[in-house]
């Protein structure tokens, strides 16, 4: 994937995607805003969850082993994945034991992070998507652009078009006549999926959260896509980040209220399945549970940027942020999206790449993100610390292994002019000099940068210089002290 600049130079030019995303973001967003308009305590409940991540983060180890043993006592198997590929490994060797060669999927961010798709592929074995937005976008061999919505930056009439032309290709296919009236599309995709899930003897999921006390996990989702692949197949494997995990059912009281009303705008999720291991009577017969870390023992390192890994993926962030709502999800190349993805991306992956590079300035700063997170993630905090790692350069631990990234050397003009603006600034006379000298001389100023400061005047203009500083204004009209004398005695 390119850097951000170019990828949004391209994505901000489709009038028909900000069309469809401005739409859907602002809508969702106003839904939202009401919901949580009806709890007076909603700060009390944010700064609780924080509060509880924060905490759990902390003690992660303790956490994670005491959820690995309730889960193996309730019947089930725990792994644990160090990085993507063998996650994807452990995976696949899971579902060639089964003997089976296709598996049904619940909506699941971690898989998509893994890859876990093209691996699956790859190994001869079918995933397919039960997510009606997951499902489109496999179906037009898409990517997601959004964490809730996958398929947010596609219209009905192309959903329409994309299911008449590949479903026949993935199973049953599109019924006669198919319209792009929302009843009838959704009609299409449950018959189409109803067979899978009666066929299907695996079924592959994440987790929203994972309860320590007891071993349970839990999913929310809204259509029941996801209660099907949970309870119809032989077989469950789980992929879940470690940060996923919350110490008792008390604390998970605080997220299914935070999560609910800032993802969907509901009070509670049409579906909220929990299973703890396996049982003789329900359910699957097998049930595998893959803990991924994948970067995120790195990012809960660093004392600033571990606050991203509170994220409970609701994707409030990115309904209210201007520079998603023109860039569209795909620009950031990660299934991270949107604000978060700016932050979460680059430290899971590391700075390895202009892309991750690129994205901590992939925001304006309004703040915005952060005053809807429903978990207090200071994402503007972050972004500015990630900037200062991209510049500067330094020892940081990627994968597990310390290495030095060097500062980009495209920010080498800028670290030389910040260089030279804080002695400028150390001494009075120069800064004196500078300001008359840049007065007299206000006429011949360009009115864009040369050379690396066309980056900046591409997207505002110079600032007019004024006839005269403010020291020599002062000392004109008021009698203040004059520029010339020395710093103590002007203050």
């Amino acid at each position: 994937m390119p850097a951000f600049p170019r990828a949004a130079a391209v994505s901000t030019r489709d009038g028909g995607l900000r069309a469809n995303l401005r739409h859907a973001t602002h809508t969702i967003r106003a839904k939202r805003a009401a919901a949580v308009a009806e709890l007076d305590d909603w700060e009390r409940l944010r700064a609780a969850g924080a509060a509880i991540k924060d905490r759990t983060l902390r003690h992660l180890d303790h956490y994670l082993v005491r959820l690995e043993e309730n889960v193996t006592r309730a019947g089930g198997t725990v792994h644990w994945a160090a990085d993507a590929a063998e996650a994807n490994r452990i995976v696949t060797d899971l579902v060639r034991a089964t003997g089976e060669r296709e598996v049904v999927k619940v909506k699941s961010m971690v898989t998509q992070e893994i890859g876990l798709n093209a691996a699956l592929a790859e190994a001869g074995i079918r995933a397919y998507e039960t997510d009606l937005a997951e499902l489109i976008v496999q179906l037009g061999d898409d990517l997601p652009s959004h964490i809730l919505v996958p398929a947010i930056h596609r219209n009905r009439g192309e959903i329409r078009d994309i299911f008449r032309d590949r479903m026949a290709q993935w199973g049953r296919p599109a019924p006669e006549g198919l319209t792009d009236r929302p009843a009838d599309l959704a009609e299409a995709a449950r018959l189409h999926l109803r067979e899978k899930f009666l066929r299907s003897k695996v079924a592959i999921s994440g987790a929203n959260f994972m309860v320590a006390e007891t071993g349970t996990l839990v999913v929310v989702e809204s259509e029941g896509n996801g209660r099907m692949c949970l309870t119809l197949p032989e077989t469950l494997i789980s992929v879940v980040g470690i940060e996923k995990t919350v110490p008792t059912w008390q604390d998970l009281e605080v997220f299914l209220q935070l999560l609910p009303r800032s993802s969907t705008a509901e009070r509670m999720n049409p579906y909220t399945s929990m299973w703890t291991g396996t049982t003789a009577e329900d359910g699957p017969r097998a049930f595998h549970l893959v803990l991924l870390d994948n970067g995120r023992t790195d990012t809960l390192a660093d004392r600033v940027g571990r606050q991203a890994l509170r994220c409970i993926r609701c994707s409030a962030c990115l309904n209210v942020c201007p520079v998603y709502e023109r860039a569209g999800g795909h620009a950031y190349g990660s299934p991270y999206p949107g604000p978060i993805g700016a932050i979460l991306t680059p430290q899971l992956r590391g700075l390895i790449s202009p892309l991750e590079e690129s994205l901590p300035y992939a925001s304006s700063l309004c703040g915005a993100c952060y005053d809807a997170c429903p978990v207090a993630i200071d994402i503007p905090e972050v972004l500015v610390h990630l900037r200062e790692r991209v510049v500067e350069g330094g020892e940081v631990t990627v994968r597990g292994t310390r290495t030095v990234i060097k500062p980009a050397r495209k920010h080498a003009a800028e670290r030389a002019l910040m260089r030279t603006a804080g002695w400028v600034l150390d001494h009075p006379a120069a800064l004196r000099h500078g300001q008359r000298l840049a007065a007299r001389t206000r006429r011949f100023h360009p009115r864009r940068l040369p050379g690396p400061g066309r980056t900046w005047t591409d997207s505002r203009e110079l600032p007019e210089m004024p006839a005269e500083s403010f020291r020599d204004w002062w000392a004109r009209t008021r009698g203040g002290p004059t520029a010339t004398r020395p710093r103590e005695q002007a203050s």
